[in-house]
């Protein structure tokens, strides 16, 4: 009997050939539209088992581009595309928000609709944009909490915030959260207006 030989991907190994062009050198960009380049060319499928938020993000921070799927309401969608347009380089810009006459299940229903686990705290003041920061509020503080009525300026953390301004290097942020032990930094402007919000997890991204 013959047997013929056969060969897997697993068997053969192809040696690079030597080049002169030095990774670094290499331009893979290509161009997704006649108005949009890409720095790598890749795409993620508009699938909802495979492109929402957090991998357009991702996509985006790797040079690529995430097509978010539509099997969903306006409402999602519109959501989704809100949390992508508000990352900003590790930094979510005009972070959700309460005010401290809100009470307990309105921050459970926030960090549950959001998928967030800590939500600064800004006065009622009047007219549109960024409002004076007056503290925040975490999974740890509302932990416990058993009142659902139970206002947010009892629950709060109000001393001790750790405030970053805008543009803060990545570097600082780090040692930040290190020196304080915490994982999340508040971005505020020269007025103390919460205009940002920066977490280990973005960090990390």
């Amino acid at each position: 009997m013959d047997i013929r030989l056969g060969l897997t991907f697993d068997d053969v190994l192809l040696v690079p050939g030597p080049s002169d062009v030095l990774p670094g050198e290499v331009d893979v960009g290509t161009r997704l539209t006649r108005d949009i380049t890409l720095s790598i060319p890749l795409l993620s499928a508009a699938m909802d088992t495979v492109t929402e938020a957090d991998l357009a993000i991702a996509m985006a921070q790797a040079g690529g581009i995430g097509v978010l799927h539509r099997n969903n309401s306006i409402a999602e969608q519109a959501e989704m595309v809100r949390q992508v347009k508000k990352f900003e380089a590790g930094m979510v810009v005009n972070p959700v928000t309460m005010y401290p006459d809100q009470t307990l299940a309105d921050a459970l229903d926030l960090m549950a609709r959001h998928k967030i686990s800590g939500i600064p705290v800004v006065e009622r003041a009047s007219g549109p944009g960024p409002k004076p920061l007056v503290g925040i509020v975490t999974n740890r503080d509302v932990r416990f909490a058993t009142d659902p009525t139970q206002p947010i300026s009892e629950l709060m953390t109000r001393e001790g915030l750790v405030t970053v301004p805008a543009g803060v290097d990545r570097e600082t942020a780090k040692r930040l959260f290190h020196r304080h032990r915490i994982e999340k930094l508040l971005v505020v402007d020269e007025d103390f207006r919460c205009i940002g919000l920066i977490t280990v997890k973005d960090m990390e991204k």
